[in-house]
């Protein structure tokens, strides 16, 4: 993809395949990684027990709970977490990356590099999916966050009052730190996060000594027999059951900073484990005392422990949330360099890690979604309600991406592929359906993120495809220009002149301005293209191609990966070692500014161009997002209609 001027666009790979290094971030030690994706990966799914099962046999209110319902609602969250994240994702969609890397942008390039082309399908599928990621994102701080500080009611019934403002204070707090990075503190969010497993493991079987029944709940038996007999209720409890998966995507989307084999040992051996013997310690408190089903995780707790035990879970809501956080920084970024959002200022909080990074703009934006959620719904209990039905939506497009990289990429048969992802399919579908039932109940929000998440990204999409076409088709073929220059010689200057450009064969609007209106030309010039390639990282080997054009014109290709941040500068260093020989604080860099404007036929309907617009004038300018030394960059103006 090059990325120049005022827009970004996603191409396919060019005829030059540019090999990639693996991640490097696997250097440390395997159980020290294994202990670090305790923290970061599992905040979500970790943080879970608090609502999952409360909420699910929450419906059950005011016709009373039998002990074969309990039993088959501990089972199908059990089997949920055995089948959708240990089997699907755990086992199978960790062998699905992308250099290392994981995530459903990840998966979409994958599976536009094997179908060989940008394909409407995996566009459409890898758009969606983290759209509506993005949309149940903002859910996870305050879901989490709320249910923590609700045990304050098992303390004292007059703290209530007091839970949404402690709250609001919290996730302001947190999302304020933000800008000074979170690299100080995140070494101790694995230790913490291994305790709070512990603790809800131990719990949990300290309890299954009260009902031993609840250990039926280990065949998938009374789970399905639960869906059948309940009939459609069932159906509406397994939309609730699906809470306790929601954080199934984070790793997947995490892989690339861990590994895969340090995030499956820590689920194999401790965090599934835990789960699963404090949903059996939940279930057994439930049938030995139902009135416990109001708040079944800090019931489990003794009187003297239940303090310690809201502090430990908000200390890790916090913790899950700060994941979520860095989530959306990383997919944002993404997204960016991808070309389906407009350059935003990214921020590096670290000089030592180079995924340590803050996005002013979208941090605005979760904070603010995230207050509001809490404000208008209130509870963890109303909030769960709105909670799952877009994630949902995410793991049916991450299975369908999935199946052309099984049946393309892998090679497996037509009929292998379909039956293993229709398996899985089959019940992301299931889940998803329902979940349906949750639109009215505050269902409507996620879904109604996403899809403005999804607008967004298309539109900016389409417009710079448009906007790169109707450059393309307005302009001088390079091979023109350099011949009318060869017959007209312009005043040359000394020096060296880099010309930014997003279509190497065409002239630079930037180079035709400076020639109109200056009508000199530097007696070096080099047209630079930025292409963002569909691997995460590209070696230092393969970062650059160099091509003479003529005695006088030079054109340098710079390859990064779709999870890297380009650093032109840094990258022109590294080319004087290959012969280019130009000193970078003597050299004018040449940018097109473009002020776009609507035009009556752009080939999108007025309220998209005019979205497009406005996304535009708020992207970041290309001297900030490229690490450009301003003091040398020139910047020529054009109005353009689109």
């Amino acid at each position: 993809m090059s990325m120049s001027e005022n827009a970004t666009k996603d191409y396919p790979p060019g005829p030059h395949r540019v090999e990639t290094t693996a991640p490097g971030h696997f250097a440390g030690s395997f159980w020290i990684l294994s202990l670090g994706s305790i923290g970061v990966v599992f905040g979500d799914i970790g943080t879970s027990p608090l609502y999952a099962l409360q909420t699910a046999l929450g419906q059950f209110k005011g016709s009373g709970i039998g002990a074969r319902d309990v039993i088959g609602v501990v089972s199908l969250i059990i089997w949920a977490l055995l089948i959708v994240v240990t089997a699907k994702y755990v086992v199978f969609l960790m062998q699905a990356d992308n250099k290392g890397e994981g995530g459903i942008l990840s998966l979409k390039a994958l599976a536009q590099r094997a179908l060989g082309q940008r394909t409407t399908i995996a566009f459409l599928l890898g758009v969606a999916g983290s759209a509506l990621f993005s949309g149940d994102a903002m859910i996870t701080p305050a879901i989490s966050v709320l249910s923590a500080l609700e045990g304050l009611k098992q303390v004292d019934s007059d703290l209530a009052p007091y839970i949404l403002p402690a709250t609001v204070v919290i996730l302001v707090l947190l999302f304020t730190a933000q800008s000074r990075g979170t690299a100080g503190v995140a070494a101790f969010f694995g230790p913490i996060m291994a305790v709070f497993f512990v603790v809800n493991a131990v719990l949990g079987l300290v309890h299954i000594a009260a009902a031993w029944e609840i250990l039926q709940a280990l065949s998938p038996a009374p789970g399905v027999s639960f869906i059948f007999a309940h009939g459609a209720v069932g159906f509406v409890v397994l939309g609730s059951v699906f809470l306790a998966v929601t954080g199934a995507e984070a790793l997947y989307a995490d892989m690339g900073h861990f590994g895969r084999r340090p995030i499956q040992a820590a689920w194999l051996f401790l965090v599934l484990p835990a789960l699963i013997c404090n949903y059996l310690g939940q279930g057994a408190l439930i049938l030995s005392d139902p009135k416990a089903v109001e708040n079944p995780f800090y019931l489990m707790a003794p009187s003297w422990g239940l303090v310690p035990l809201i502090l430990l879970a908000t200390a890790a809501t916090v913790i899950a949330s700060q994941a979520v956080i860095t989530g959306a920084y990383s997919l944002a970024s993404q997204a960016i360099q991808l070309g389906l959002l407009p350059r935003l200022e990214i921020v590096h909080t670290s000089s030592t890690q180079e995924g340590q990074i803050f996005i002013p703009r979208v941090n605005r934006v979760l904070l603010l979604g995230v207050l509001a959620l809490v404000l208008l719904f209130r509870s963890s209990d109303a909030l769960a309600n709105a909670y799952g039905i877009a994630v949902s939506g995410t793991m049916v497009a991450t299975t369908a991406l999935a199946f052309f990289v099984v049946w393309k990429l892998w090679r497996w048969p037509l009929w292998g592929a379909l039956a293993l992802v229709c398996a899985f399919l089959s019940i992301d579908i299931g889940f998803f359906i329902a979940n349906l039932y949750k639109v009215l109940d505050g269902g409507w929000v996620p879904l109604m993120l996403g899809g403005a998440m999804f607008i967004v990204m298309w539109t900016w999409s389409r417009g710079s495809a448009i906007l790169n076409a109707k450059t393309h088709r307005d302009s001088i073929p390079m091979a023109d220009l350099i011949k009318m220059l060869q017959k007209s010689k312009p005043v040359r200057v000394p020096g060296t002149a880099v010309f930014l450009t997003n279509d190497p064969t065409s002239a630079p609007s930037s180079l035709m301005h400076n020639l109109k209106h200056n009508k000199v030309l530097h007696e070096r010039i080099v047209l630079l293209n930025v292409r963002t390639e569909t691997t995460p990282r590209v070696a230092e080997t393969n970062r650059f191609e160099i091509a003479s054009l003529s005695a006088d014109f030079t054109l340098v290709t710079l390859h990064f990966g779709y999870m890297e941040q380009p650093h032109i500068p840094r990258a022109l260093a590294a080319m004087r070692k290959a012969g280019l020989k130009f000193d970078i604080m003597t050299t004018s860099f040449f940018l097109g500014r473009r002020t776009l404007k609507a035009a009556q036929n752009s080939g999108m309907p007025q309220w998209q161009d005019r979205l497009f617009i406005s996304m535009s004038r708020q992207a970041a300018n290309a001297p900030d997002f490229f690490n450009l030394p301003s003091d040398r960059v020139v910047e020529l103006g054009a109005q353009m209609k689109v």
